[in-house]
């Protein structure tokens, strides 16, 4: 699947960055154009990938180029005041040559939670193809105002975007870790997995055909319907053959001396293992509306009747009658690994802990508001008594 990625905010651009250095690692050539945007000059410095051309300093009359503070409306504001500039960069990108964009924010900073559903607005007003987002949760002890800016940011951008697909930081910071080992190692954990599922069926030259072929339609169809979306991924070192062809494993060639009992029984555990296992957004599987498997790695591992199997449990698992799978050969990892995509997730308690914070901070803004308002008749009504003594 061809993307042209928009990093809003400082988190937004250090995955964008990230994407850039898994596609010049594994040659996936999923990146058709890719821009960052912030209103912190800093934050954009700190990109290592991103040309200089691609990285868009915004809301400079309003903030100087020091960011908005964690300021959720503030970053709307300046991304919709600065939204021409935005396009602007964008009118570079070949638009003819991508299947969808991606719009990835922090939704806890002020400029990505903010600016990104702006941005996924203005792209869905332009443009046919599928706007899609990808939102990183902040942690709950990373403090109330990023929790407060995620709980506003999340009904706005899912309904901007095509599909809100979630990473919660909270499912995976690891005790010990410094923020900025954690959120490097979270970035790259994040990457490896999206960058899996937009991989699978984009043909490089020499690279192996898959038998079932998982490609952009496949993704768009499982996203389609809007909602939220979660990744599940588990994977397994292996041994690496010498290569053979597409002919070879449709006639059922063993000579590669791989067990097809044991290739079988390896990728339905590798599904279970990734459904049930650590999820990029933690939810409750059953019911989901629609979910996609893709099982990727050496081709000779790659048993039919296993990803057959796995995709048969997921429909169990899901409850769906719309789950689909394929194969993705590629070579060089050492590995062998499930990749399950549930989409229109419904049951999500981060979620919806979210949603009773932003209620909460409503009611709390409305008892402040109807404070205030008492206040403010009480004061017009002294001075009301005072002009009456004179």
């Amino acid at each position: 699947m061809k993307l042209a990625l928009i990093g809003v905010g400082q988190a937004g651009g250090k995955v964008v960055d990230e994407f850039l250095d898994y596609d010049a690692r594994t040659g996936a050539d999923i990146v058709r154009g890719a821009i960052a945007v912030n209103t912190a000059k800093a934050d954009l410095q700190g990109i290592d990938r991103l040309p200089e051309d691609r990285r868009i300093l915004i809301g400079q009359s309003r903030v100087k180029g020091h960011g908005v503070g964690a300021d959720n409306e503030l970053g709307a504001e300046v991304a919709e005041e600065d939204i021409d500039e935005i396009q602007g960069a964008l009118d570079s990108v070949p638009v003819h040559e991508i299947d969808a964009f991606l719009v990835v924010a922090g939704l806890g900073g002020g400029t990505g939670s903010g600016g990104a559903p702006v941005i996924a607005k203005n792209l869905k007003r332009i443009y046919t193809e599928p706007v899609y987002g990808l939102g990183i949760l902040p942690g709950s002890d990373e403090g109330g105002i990023y929790t407060l800016n995620a709980a506003r940011s999340l009904k706005t951008f899912v309904d901007e975007v095509d599909n809100l697909m979630l990473f919660d930081n909270d499912a995976w910071r690891s005790s010990g870790e410094s923020v900025e080992e954690g959120f490097d190692a979270i970035n790259e954990e994040l990457v490896q997995r999206f960058g899996v599922l937009f991989s699978a069926g984009e043909i490089t030259e020499g690279s192996d055909i898959a038998e079932s072929v998982v490609d952009s339609s496949e993704i768009i169809n499982t996203l389609k319907g809007g909602g939220i979306s979660s990744l599940g991924y588990a994977d397994v070192e292996v041994d690496e053959p010498e290569r053979k062809g597409l002919l070879s494993r449709l006639r059922g060639d063993s000579d590669d001396g791989i067990d097809s009992t044991e290739a079988t029984n390896r990728i339905t555990s590798l599904v279970r293992k990734a459904t049930l296992g650590r999820l990029t957004l933690p939810c409750e599987v059953s019911g989901t509306e629609r979910a996609l498997l893709v099982v990727a790695g050496p081709p000779e591992y790659l048993n039919r009747k296993g990803i057959e199997h796995g995709r048969k449990w997921l429909e169990e698992q899901t409850g769906s009658m719309e789950v689909r799978g394929g194969d993705y050969p590629r070579r060089g990892e050492g590995t062998v690994a499930a990749l399950v995509l549930l989409g229109g997730v419904t049951n999500v308690p981060r979620v919806k802990e979210l949603q009773q914070v932003a209620i909460e901070a409503q009611q709390n803004l409305g008892e402040i508001t109807d404070e205030s308002e008492d206040r403010f008749s009480e004061l017009m009504d002294s001075d009301g008594e005072l002009e009456s003594l004179f």
